[in-house]
């Protein structure tokens, strides 16, 4: 079982669009939207069981230039 997690992110100034094809091309994510108000973009990623969820997201999306800031939402069962 995979643990599902919303990420919310904030991109420098005119990088959104590169940081969404990066998100993109690294295929860790099963949904990637545009959004509006505080962050750009939000990505819902399921990480493998037993992962290090920080070590997770730092090793697949905090490199990715051009993100600014991310707000992390751990989701625990669906209703």
């Amino acid at each position: 079982m995979s643990l599902p997690l919303f990420v919310q992110i904030r991109c420098k100034p005119g990088t959104t669009y590169k940081v969404a094809d990066a998100i993109a091309l690294k295929e860790i994510h099963s949904e990637l939207y545009s959004t509006s108000g505080a962050f750009d973009l939000l990505v819902k990623i399921y990480v493998p069981e037993g992962e290090d969820i920080g070590l997770y997201l730092d090793e697949h999306l905090m490199g990715i230039e051009g993100i600014e800031r991310t707000l992390t939402t751990q989701t625990f069962r669906v209703f």
